[in-house]
């Protein structure tokens, strides 16, 4: 069975999808603002990689921590941790004064059960308790636990004097600034209950957790790599240390130890967000549906603005008009925002969705606007790691501008789609031949051993096999009954 005779070859026919066009002057905005604005959205936060609602919509159906990760961070793969210590520059402590029940480390030396040690310019001060008589001096610039490693007892754990926050690991200057030195197995133990919710794991989300550790743990190896310093604000990942520990999350943490997602073997850049929504956002990963995202308080919101504060955001004084006029058409009401236009009396911006929800406050630049009637442009999200359209690219184009483009995000879907199938020895078997755009020029499908795969920037990708493939081709296919709206397998 080939693609020519399912009437699936690549041929482009004018008139079919055209990503990247934008309107004309002839296209001006004819929503009428009168009253209020009011924006309908979808998700919490930028949509980039792993939804956390989502991750664990999808843990309660029974998926598992890696097949959680491959569906979020397509063209990633699985590898071990490339380093075990991290330096976290701690913003609330401006000095090191430290106790441990067990006793510590520090300039070689050991410090008793009782004692605390205090470090400054570059000695360190052995005392009598905190703020205690002074033992002796030694230099250095660490106070260390009594073993070296991961997941020590508590009673090796460093506890600052006066506020009482306990670290694993190490604590001293580095660069002018207090740091925690700590495993990066133990880094994410204090990172997940601030990032996540432990009590997810009590609710059938135990795997959602584990891939957040992963997430988390593979996040803090791509920074440290591109030259960024962590620290333990949201700049980074919220880190609270030993403090906030819970068995939880420190059972996810000690069950995916030095696993990490990495991109041409270096650890991936990967992000996530509280939710998608139903789409992730695409950027360093292929854009994917999010069905696990159903259960997500911010799934579907509301939110309603005067003109007034609408105008004054974006400094156009008086608003006229206001609409989406670029989306990436994933998902319902045209996909997420990608750029939003502005008039007022005072002129016209024009910015991108993202910033668009930050100016206004929204929960993410996944809304459209109550009341537009003018349809945005539909443009590709951005693009992921996955493979190119390669060398059939110029030929697309010249016959339909942007069909690349579709064809590389079908591509990218399918990728992540496939895997979550179970790759080769999965249902679909090995695939036979490459994506290719539909002869409409609206999707992209894949032909396999034991099925097809189908993508449109509608419904998103799906698979069918055995009957259910041979009854949809036996009413004519894609080109008379349209793209297949969900999973058909037997």
């Amino acid at each position: 069975m080939s693609l020519t005779a399912l009437g699936l070859t690549p041929a482009l026919i004018a008139g079919g999808l055209v990503l990247g066009t934008t309107l004309n002057g002839a296209d001006d905005v004819d929503l009428a603002v009168s009253g209020s604005v009011t924006m309908h959205g979808h998700g919490h936060g930028h949509g980039r990689g792993l939804g956390q609602w989502g991750a664990y919509g999808y843990a309660k159906k029974g998926w598992s921590a890696g097949r959680i990760l491959r569906h979020y961070y397509g063209g990633t793969t699985a590898g071990k941790a490339d380093r075990s210590e991290v330096d976290v520059t701690l913003t609330n402590q401006s000095s090191v004064s430290v106790r441990a029940v067990a006793g510590m480390r520090v300039g070689g030396q050991v410090v008793a059960p009782g004692q605390a040690v205090s470090l400054s310019g570059g000695t360190a001060n052995i005392t009598n308790g905190c703020g205690g008589s002074v033992v002796r001096s030694v230099p250095a610039t660490f106070v260390e636990p009594l073993t070296a490693g991961p997941t020590r007892p508590a009673g090796e754990l460093l506890t600052f004097c006066g506020s009482g926050a306990t670290y694993r690991g190490a604590l001293g200057y580095s660069g002018g600034r207090v740091v925690n030195r700590v495993h990066i197995d133990d880094y994410v133990k204090g990172v997940l209950p601030k990032e996540i919710s432990p009590g997810w794991a009590d609710g059938g989300g135990a795997e959602a957790i584990k891939a957040q550790a992963v997430a988390a743990r593979t996040y803090a190896l791509a920074a440290l790599a591109g030259g960024k310093q962590i620290d333990d604000t949201q700049n980074s990942q919220v880190y609270g240390g030993a403090s906030v520990e819970d068995p939880r999350t420190n059972s996810a943490a000690d069950a995916t130890a030095g696993q990490v997602r990495l991109v041409n073997g270096k650890p991936a850049f990967t992000e996530f967000s509280a939710s998608t929504g139903g789409f992730t956002a695409g950027g360093p990963f292929p854009a994917v549906e999010d069905e696990g995202d159903t259960i997500s308080p911010s799934h579907n919101w509301t939110m309603t603005l005067s003109p007034d504060t609408v105008g004054s955001a974006f400094g156009v004084g008086a608003l006229r008009d206001f609409e989406v006029i670029e989306a990436n058409g994933l998902g319902p009401q045209w996909g997420r925002a990608v750029k939003v236009r502005v008039v007022g009396t005072g002129g016209t911006v024009e910015v991108s969705g993202e910033d668009a929800r930050t100016t206004l406050g929204l929960k993410s630049s996944y809304f459209a606007i109550k009341g537009q009637t003018n349809k945005p442009a539909i443009v590709a999200p951005a693009r992921g790691t996955g493979p190119a359209g390669g060398i059939l690219e110029t030929i697309f184009d010249e016959v339909m501008p942007g069909a690349s483009q579709l064809l590389e995000v079908g591509t990218q879907v399918l990728n992540g789609k496939f895997d979550d199938l179970g790759g080769i020895t999965g249902v679909l078997g090995q695939a036979i031949g490459i994506p290719a755009l539909t002869p409409d020029g609206k999707g992209v499908v894949q032909l396999f051993q034991r099925g097809m795969m189908f993508f449109s920037a509608d419904t998103g990708a799906h698979a069918l096999a055995g009957r259910s493939l041979a009854d949809y081709l036996s009413k004519g296919g894609q080109p008379v009954v349209g793209f297949p709206k969900r999973d058909a397998l037997k």
